[in-house]
């Protein structure tokens, strides 16, 4: 039918048109910002499952930083704890030394005078090494003095505990035995020479060593267990990394599947949105002059 009032041609032209251009738009929108999902109205439950992916991946980037942070603790404490069981290996020297026959009551003196500068090290490595500026060792306010919490997971339920206090207290109690000089914490020590691999007779210096010698035995052997512990826990944190890194790595993935676009086909439907819009342009055109075409049939 043909009609002045009513075009019914332009009008299907026209809304050919509309749906056309609002394709073509978002197809420049998606290539341009390289997302599928731009808004929630484009995929509303892939939004969702999107933005709780990405909620995790960010979570556990931070607890991997977090274990890196914590090894790298464990690697201060553990650092100092080596270079302690060197100076307890000296000192081990010194009293077998002492106690032998062939030390005279002035190599006495001397040796003790090298073993208590050496209790007075083993002082300040305890009480001083510090991660962060918080100190480490020390049985006041060390850090390892209590129960430490990881935090290696998004989820607050994702947490590791390590429990140092047990050997850090044995091994200030086995450090305070072979020394009176020896102040890691609590313990006082004291400035005065010490009678550890020395005394009054060289017999009583040897005597004196002779003990000294099986406290060092024990002290280093506290030492080592708590060295031991942190290393277990370090490897343990590094492992938590590996799989920490594993699941970021596949989660990243999941997530771009669902909001990254594929070049390749929105680049096509881009190329097809555009040569329909041409032709539904042309055909406007040529709808809008129907009415020409009834204003002929009056002549």
């Amino acid at each position: 039918m043909l009609s002045l009032h009513t075009n019914a041609a332009s009008l299907s032209a026209q809304n050919s048109v509309s749906s056309t251009q609002k394709m073509l738009s978002t197809s420049m929108t998606r290539l341009s910002t390289g997302f599928r999902i731009n808004s929630a109205a484009d995929d509303a439950a892939g939004l969702q499952i999107a933005t709780r992916l990405k909620s995790q991946t960010s979570g556990m980037a931070v607890a991997m930083r977090n274990t890196q942070n914590s090894v790298s603790m464990l690697q201060t404490a553990e650092g100092a704890l080596n270079e302690t069981g060197n100076i307890l290996m000296r000192m081990k020297d010194l009293a077998t030394q002492a106690a032998d026959g062939s030390s005279s009551k002035d190599d006495q003196t001397a040796m003790q005078a090298e073993y208590d500068s050496l209790a007075d090290e083993l002082g300040n490595i305890m009480k001083n090494t510090k991660f962060g500026g918080t100190a480490l060792l020390n049985t006041n306010t060390g850090k390892l003095a209590t129960s430490v919490t990881f935090q290696i997971g998004a989820d607050k339920a994702e947490t590791m505990a390590g429990n140092f206090t047990t050997e850090l207290t044995d091994v200030h109690t086995k450090l305070a035995a072979t020394s009176l000089r020896y102040s890691g914490g609590t313990v006082a020590g004291s400035t005065a020479v010490g009678t550890d691999i020395s005394g009054t007779t060289e017999a009583l210096g040897a005597t004196n060593a002779n003990t000294t010698i099986d406290e060092l035995s024990q002290a280093i052997n506290s030492v080592s267990s708590l060295r031991s512990k942190i290393g277990a826990t370090s490897n343990r944190l590094n492992h938590v990394y590996n799989n920490l890194s594993n699941i970021s790595t596949n989660t990243q993935a999941a997530a771009g599947r669902i909001m990254d676009v594929d070049f390749a086909t929105e680049s096509a439907k881009m190329t097809s949105s555009q040569m329909l819009m041409q032709a539904g342009t042309a055909m406007l055109k040529q709808t809008n002059q129907m009415s020409s075409m009834v204003m002929s049939l009056l002549q």
